[in-house]
């Protein structure tokens, strides 16, 4: 097993296609980085809200990224399951950031997730950003598409219990959904911490598409 480190980061970038999708698919990576590399500058971006959701994933944000050096956040309100129908104003929002940041690492969706906002996200970073690093997480659902990820980041046990902690209390809007839960966001963790032999016996998982060494 390839043990890396990822020195000199500066900016990271993290796209959602949802309010949640970002704190679910990376949102421990990104309490670590920001533990781990101070001065660090992170790029929040989810494109499908309602007003409602809108307030959690910025209070959520707020909360995930206290420790960041700067955090710009923005919260787009496309309509949920309609992004492959807002085509052209979501490639417009990804050109626009593409002027804005120039990132180290970028979070998105992994492209064969089942959900089409999310493969739309996905299909729209890379054609954004082209010699960049990134990392797509993974998103668990109804559609059973987890696959065989390839990259891993062990989550210390005050980083991943904080992860399932601020995702329970910013998103009361999605309590009532069965897969929703505490032991949903644990149990994914508990699975790939045993598939990379984390000491801390939990981790979040990555495909790496094109990484270069």
């Amino acid at each position: 097993m390839l043990t890396a480190q990822l020195p000199g980061l500066k900016t990271v970038l993290a796209l959602g296609a949802h309010c949640d999708d970002i704190e679910i698919g990376c949102g421990g990576a990104l309490l670590r980085l920001l533990k781990e590399n101070s001065g660090l500058v992170v790029y929040w971006v989810v494109f499908a809200s309602s007003p409602a959701r809108k307030l959690e994933a910025e209070k959520a944000a707020g909360l995930f990224l206290a420790g960041a050096a700067k955090a710009d956040v923005r919260v787009h309100a496309f309509r949920d399951g309609f992004l492959p129908y807002h085509g052209i104003e979501v490639k417009e929002s990804f050109e626009a950031l593409k002027a804005a940041v120039n990132p180290d690492l970028i979070f998105t969706h992994h492209r064969q997730d089942l959900h089409q906002d999310h493969r739309i996200v996905s299909e729209l970073t890379w054609n954004t950003w082209r010699n960049h690093l990134i990392w797509e997480y993974e998103i668990p659902k109804y559609d059973g598409d987890l696959g065989a990820p390839n990259v891993f980041m062990e989550l210390p046990e005050a980083v991943y219990r904080r992860k399932v902690e601020l995702i329970r209390e910013c998103y009361p809007t999605q309590w009532g959904k069965n897969w929703f839960s505490e032991d949903t966001f644990l149990g994914l963790m508990r699975i790939r911490g045993m598939e990379c032999q984390a000491q801390s016996r939990h981790a979040e998982a990555f495909y790496g598409r094109k990484i270069t060494l």
